[in-house]
């Protein structure tokens, strides 16, 4: 064959033709040119819709041509290849296009003719040498030079458009040998190369010189007096010079040509600033938006005594700077005169919020010579509370002397889509705003340190939707955030974004996927995860579609037991425990699908979710914060006044009650640092019928710790030491068992020896003991208390026969620091199912000369639990004694605290469901100070603002819906001791009731507190008694 056929209108060609060296890498391995008795005679390769395919022109015995096509496609036989090529010149042949120009072949040296030809393989291109080093083969003899190095010969190189590669290769053929003889005979210089560059950079000189030129006249424009030194290096005549002197003038050259560029620039700077009218030019780079002075009207808690001082006003203006680093406490006189008083952020020695009253915080200064002072300060509400708070901890680690951030903020989001895209502003849901627990419009711009997006049903393009949140972003806070992962499941996608400051602090990125659809292999249901190290904390994010319906609760049970074990994230070699052991946080969000179990009766009943998770079949130990906003789900498109009840499948009309499908969740380890912000839905994005909800969380975090004091040494190692474990397992048999530590502050994980002593009083449930002799201690391979404070131990509890886990759980280091044993008591877990408890003794010994800590920044906030005194003394800086969770969110009921005896007093009589006995319940919280006021009909004190609505379960706030009455329940006399309820109007949702109803009314969705927890089978007719006035039809 004298020539290749290809398509003429792919890219690669030159004019209709393409070279036979870019179309020669294309033919087959054995379809080299040559005689006519090769396997493959010729190839006919194609570049089409970016994929290469190659037709193999194979001659038969009877010396005919045919060509391998597609499938289905006769062969045809052809005498000459004229007429094969005739034929496949028209279309739909066989192959993807018809052949359109030929391509010319290059001419080749016409090999000797008493060579022989191989029919072995082409031989590969030799590879272009390492840069910065060259390789050179062994010499042939003792006295002659080297080899030069080789160089690459192909077509390109030889074609460069000033021969350098030509020169470099004759150099490196040629003169190279008399440049290593001069070495050898003590030359100290290389005149061969240097005429060798030279000649290289003749043409370099010209062109050095007419960039000049014109950069001359542009520098006129703007100063009329020109470079002295430019002017001579252009003026000046180019004697011969030897190729030294020609190198060190071109180096000459490019250094003023560099120094002429920045003065240009600095020049045009300087004439625009002084002719550029008053008005600000716009920058051409964006910088990051800078926090505002923000003030905050308050006024002082004063005691009885202070009440006698007549004539100073109480009312206070505290205003931020985050930027400088100042508060400045401002009172105002009466005689319209002020006084301010400035500290700075090194003088703020401590925050202590109060429990009891949701609004009030003290603030400790620092005075003269070490001594302190605390002010107490009621805020309008308990949310511009929280914003000082967060302005006050951002400007501390604004100007902090940490190199590494102590406390980052987390912004958590959950969208279902409905496979619409979404609309051009989505705003609110970065920024929180809408319905629910939202933020305070001081805090609502700052900037989160990490954006987690999740979304379901979600249409729209990998790289189009992180193109769309990292604009969105930008447009809100002027900053380049970076995507450090995307995960996609058909259209369940996760997207977590960094600001570019954190992006070196993130490490050990893992992603993974879980399919739950029908039969566990369709992704339209299913999990998304993403897992990374920031710096030394590890965070993971779960973001989920459940089984939807009402009816269908237990299929979503298993779709959480489904992920939760086979969901692929974190360390692996935690690989012994599920996923909610494996981060120190965890956060699982999605639409989980979990309705409201109720009929269409107008009483909104409790939340399924919430009842799985009371009965531990789901969510074991997370933690949700409460619910203040509407159902989520099912809206009408276009609209966020109106319920869909009714949705039309092939199956009939499905009736869809109202409810919180979308939710974020969080798990994390003992004795560390989160806190929820926010929780809430938006109330103006409206193109699906859910409801984008968000969750801001500020998050502790630990740093890659370095010891001042180097290594842990043999005189100053720290130990970790048990006295003894004891376990009650869910199992009948009678095996023994041996426990695996494993915690990052290990080398590696340790294993104890079987268990000494056992005994069983229920046949279902078997105690194990070890003691001191049959536990290891423990070696930390650091020994900084400021380390050890930070770790945490995972144990898992193993039978010696089979080498199973009955239970895993997880130990916080930081209580047990000390000289003396601390007891620990937790619940084992194993699958997402309760299997046991534990508990034990144990120290953690730490050397005198490494006990130096730091307090952290979320250490300078504390909670004020128990206000006896207050004025009188200051709480001093504690870690004990902070109990950052408490002021956030109700604690589920398994962190209880309670005697240990109390948690293995009767093991024998587990409960119905097969769980192991549970701690009792926590004592109902004391009823706030207002609700008391309330309730007695006395007015409410000036300044105290109410509390959020609480209930019995962790999660939600209740609703009830208003305006239908029940016909089966007949009707109450009002009270007159209590008044009516007014209508809600914030949170005010209208349903579309379904026809069965009769004398049916707009049903409106309001927030009301439920008195105490109810069971489905209470008397419908006490609730609407207790929470609705009837309203006429």
């Amino acid at each position: 064959g004298q020539s290749v056929w290809g398509p003429a209108s792919q890219g690669g060609c030159n004019g209709g033709k393409c070279r036979e060296s870019l179309a020669e890498p294309l033919r087959h391995p054995s379809g080299r040119r040559g005689r006519r008795s090769e396997a493959v005679w010729m190839c006919v390769p194609g570049l089409y819709q970016k994929h290469v395919h190659t037709y193999r022109i194979l001659p038969d015995g009877e010396d005919f041509l045919a060509v391998q096509t597609s499938q289905g496609v006769p062969v045809r036989r052809f005498q000459t290849l004229g007429e094969l090529i005739g034929l496949y010149a028209q279309p739909n042949q066989g192959l993807v296009c018809a052949l359109l120009l030929p391509v010319e072949r290059e001419r080749e040296p016409e090999p000797p003719d008493d060579r022989d030809v191989s029919d072995g393989e082409d031989e590969k291109p030799p590879l272009p040498p390492r840069s910065g080093s060259t390789s050179v083969s062994a010499p042939v003899g003792p006295g002659s030079p080297p080899a030069a190095p080789e160089t690459p010969t192909t077509p390109a190189a030889e074609s460069a458009p000033n021969g350098l590669s030509t020169v470099s290769h004759e150099y490196l053929k040629g003169s190279y040998g008399l440049d290593l003889e001069a070495v050898r005979g003590g030359a100290s210089s290389l005149p061969h190369l240097t005429r060798t560059l030279a000649t290289s950079c003749r043409r370099l000189h010209s062109e050095v010189d007419k960039v000049l030129s014109g950069l001359e006249i542009l520098s006129k424009v703007f100063d009329q007096q020109s470079s002295p030194m430019v002017t001579r290096l252009l003026q000046q005549q180019n004697p011969p010079q030897t190729g030294e002197q020609e190198l060190e003038s071109l180096v000459l050259k490019l250094s003023v040509l560099k120094d002429f560029l920045s003065g240009i620039q600095k020049k045009a700077l300087q004439d625009m600033s002084s002719t550029a009218p008053p008005a600000p030019l716009q920058p051409s780079i964006r910088k990051a938006k800078t926090i505002p002075v923000q003030a905050f009207e308050v006024k002082l808690d004063v005691t009885l005594g202070d009440l006698t001082k007549i004539g100073k006003s109480q009312k206070f203006t505290l205003s931020v700077d985050v930027e400088g680093g100042r508060l400045v406490l401002l009172r105002r006189q009466r005689d319209s005169q002020e006084d301010w008083t400035t500290f700075t952020h090194d003088r703020i020695r401590q925050l202590i919020k109060s429990q009891r009253v949701q609004n009030k915080l003290g603030v400790v200064f620092e005075k003269e010579k070490d001594r302190t002072q605390r002010k107490d300060f009621i805020f309008v509400s308990a949310r511009k509370r929280e914003a000082f708070c967060q302005l006050l901890q951002l400007m501390k680690n604004k100007h902090s002397k940490q190199d590494e951030p102590d406390m980052i903020s987390v912004f958590i989001g959950t969208w279902n889509m409905g496979s619409v895209p979404p609309p051009k502003n989505v705003t609110s849901w970065f920024t929180s705003k809408g319905l629910g627990k939202t933020l305070d419009e001081v805090t609502v711009t700052i900037p989160h340190d990490i954006y987690v997006f999740g979304t379901q049903e979600n249409s729209v393009g990998d790289r189009e939707w992180l193109d769309l949140l990292r604009g969105g972003l930008k447009e809100l806070t002027d900053l380049d955030y970076r995507p450090i992962a995307m995960q996609s499941l058909w259209n369940i996608k996760v997207a977590v974004l960094v600001k570019p400051e954190h992006e070196n602090r993130i490490s050990h990125v893992s992603t993974s996927s879980v399919k739950t659809g029908i039969a566990n292999t369709l992704g339209n249901k299913g999990a998304v995860g993403v897992s990374f190290m920031f710096n030394g904390t590890s965070f993971g994010f779960v973001n989920c579609h459940l089984t939807s319906g009402n009816e269908k609760t237990a299929r979503r049970n298993q779709n959480y037991l489904d992920i939760l074990r086979l969901l692929s994230l974190g360390d692996r070699q935690l690989s012994a425990f599920d996923i909610s052991l494996r981060f120190t946080h965890l956060f699982w969000f999605g639409d989980l699908n979990y309705r409201l179990d109720m009929d269409i009766q107008p009483l909104l009943r409790v939340d399924q979710l919430n009842l799985e998770r009371e009965k531990h079949k789901v969510f074991l130990r997370f933690s949700e914060e409460e619910i203040s906003f509407p159902p989520t789900y099912r809206y009408e498109r276009g609209s966020r006044d109106t319920y869909a009840w009714h949705k039309q499948k092939p199956t009939g009309v499905r009736t869809n009650v109202p409810s919180w499908c979308d939710r974020i969740l969080w798990k994390s380890y003992p004795e560390t640092h989160i806190i929820c912000n926010s929780y809430g839905c938006t109330d103006d994005i409206v193109t699906s019928d859910h409801s984008p909800v968000f969750g801001t969380f500020e998050v502790g975090v630990t740093s890659q710790f370095i010891s001042k004091k180097g290594l842990s040494k043999t005189s100053d190692q720290a130990y970790i030491e048990f006295e003894s474990i004891e376990a009650i397992v869910k199992t009948a048999s009678r095996t023994k068992f041996f426990i695996e530590f494993y915690s990052t502050c290990l080398e590696e994980y340790k294993k104890s020896f079987e268990n000494d002593a056992q005994s069983s009083d229920n046949i279902n449930f078997l105690k194990v003991q070890w003691s001191s002799r049959q536990l290891p201690t423990l070696k930390p391979i650091l020994a900084d208390i400021e380390y050890l404070q930070d770790q945490h131990l995972l144990l898992t509890v193993k039978s010696m026969d089979g080498y199973e886990s009955y239970g895993e759980c997880v130990v916080a280091l930081k209580s047990m620091i000390g000289s003396t044993a601390q007891q620990f008591l937790t619940f084992l877990s194993h699958r997402g199912e309760e299997t046991g408890n534990i508990r034990g003794s144990m120290k953690v010994r730490v050397p005198t000369e490494r006990l130096g800590t730091r307090e952290r920044l979320y250490e300078w906030i504390s909670i004020d639990k128990d206000e006896a005194g207050a004025k009188s003394k200051a709480p001093s800086v504690s870690r004990g004694s902070q109990d950052p969770r408490s002021g956030n969110r109700k604690p589920a009921p398994t962190e209880a605290s309670c005697p240990l005896s109390k948690l293995f007093e009767e093991p024998e009589k587990p409960p119905p469901t097969g769980r192991p006995p549970a701690p009792p319940r926590a004592a109902p919280r004391e009823e706030p100070l207002t609700s008391r006021l309330k309730a007695e009909g006395a007015p409410e004190p000036e300044g105290v603002a109410a509390p959020p609505p609480k209930n019995s379960f962790n999660n939600p706030a209740y609703y009830v819906l208003e305006g239908v009455p029940h016909q089966l329940l007949p009707p109450e006399p009002p009270s007159p001791a209590r008044a009516p309820v007014p209508p809600a109007t914030k949170n005010k949702v209208a349903i579309t009731v379904p026809t069965p109803l009769p004398h049916s009314l707009p049903i409106f969705v309001s927030l009301l507190p439920h008195p105490s927890p109810r069971s489905p089978s209470d008397s419908v007719s006490e609730s609407i008694s207790s929470s609705l006035s009837p309203t006429p039809a």
